[in-house]
């Protein structure tokens, strides 16, 4: 609409020499930007002023490279003084946005002509904001198997006509065609599972060899949970095995002593000969984190609580019998050492880790 503020007609209002400057600044910023870009790092910091003693990634990689290029130094001292910098978040923004278009685009080229799925996950993001991902997998020309991310979209709604006119969206900006889809998966155990169903079927409306297939591995662990928590023995378990985690595990100075108390067993386990020492034995080790949808965890997590049963003990022990505990930890305490002392909790504990072993590796190849 006004040529004159078109960036080319400023760009050729200047010299050949600020032009170059211009360039090379620019350069430096991109440069900088893949940097952090490859490494998956922030960029800004909270006080990016002159005087800042710890300012951003992105400023320091900037001033990293000035000092190891002393064409884009001489540069930088020129025009300290002047307003293009090419430093400011705006421009940071710019390029980010530039790269990603850039990587979409050999994205969309790889896809070609080719037939491909998609996978689709609806999350919540720390504003409180709807969106979905949107994952793509087709086979390149080498044979070779990609899933590649391929954006996220904001949704306004959760119904299911939204999603498909956000899915929609997407395959017109990227030039996709419905006809090429073979396959639709969505996370099952979402709260907006109902939601996908339909989903689903508006897609094979439009498309019948869309084919809906749930993740193989994410129905065994559900069903898993099912089963386990039908069986009250078994579920009364893992509740107190969950207890355990959150007591032992309380704060950094309880996961300390846990971390001694452990090394203390395996130094006077080596000094009797009962286990061998070697390279990647015997590793500093704590108490593996489980998730309530994902019982390969809890297979992790018996492992750990197994090979550090005595400390365990140990600790529950301690703050059973600490006095700077309050009455409502040391009886809680007190109570698990009871419960994990029991026959029944130790024969449920290596019943557990022989049948999940075997879920494991049934998990893993599916």
């Amino acid at each position: 609409m006004n040529q004159d503020e078109h960036i080319q007609s400023v760009l050729d209002k200047q010299s050949k020499q600020m032009r170059n400057n211009y360039r090379i600044c620019l350069n430096a910023s991109i440069d900088c930007i893949i940097v952090l870009l490859r490494q998956g790092h922030s960029f800004r910091a909270h006080d990016e002023t002159e005087i800042s003693l710890n300012p951003s990634k992105f400023l320091v990689q900037l001033e990293f490279l000035g000092a190891h290029n002393k064409e884009i130094n001489d540069v930088k001292l020129k025009i300290a003084t002047k307003n293009f910098k090419l430093t400011s978040p705006d421009i940071q923004k710019d390029i980010v946005s530039a790269c990603a278009t850039e990587t979409i685009n050999v994205i969309i080229r790889d896809v070609g002509v080719s037939l491909f799925s998609i996978l689709v996950d609806e999350s919540r993001d720390v504003s409180t904001k709807e969106q979905i991902s949107v994952v793509i997998c087709y086979v390149d020309s080498s044979g070779h198997v990609n899933e590649r991310f391929i954006g996220i979209e904001h949704l306004t709604s959760t119904t299911s006509l939204s999603l498909k006119v956000a899915i929609d969206k997407m395959f017109s900006r990227y030039n996709l065609s419905m006809s090429k889809l073979r396959g639709q998966g969505f996370y099952g155990a979402s709260n907006m599972q109902g939601k996908f169903n339909d989903l689903k079927a508006l897609i094979l409306k439009e498309n019948t060899c869309a084919f809906y297939i749930h993740c193989f591995s994410h129905q065994l662990q559900l069903a898993l949970i099912v089963v386990a928590k039908k069986n009250l023995p078994i579920y009364n378990f893992f509740h107190v095995v969950g207890d355990v985690l959150n007591v032992v595990g309380a704060s950094c100075k309880r996961s300390d002593l846990l971390r001694e108390k452990h090394s203390d067993f395996i130094v006077e386990a080596l000094e009797r000969g009962e286990i061998s020492s070697g390279r990647e034995l015997n590793q500093e080790t704590t108490l593996q984190r489980v998730g309530d949808t994902r019982w390969g965890s809890h297979y992790n997590f018996l492992i750990s609580l197994i090979s550090m049963f005595s400390a365990v003990i140990d600790v529950l022990e301690i703050i059973s019998e600490d006095d700077s505990s309050s009455p409502d930890q040391k009886t809680e305490a007190f109570n698990l050492l009871v419960l994990v002392l029991l026959f029944d909790f130790a024969f449920n504990l290596h019943l557990m880790k022989h049948v999940l072993g075997i879920s494991s590796e049934l998990s893993t190849t599916l």
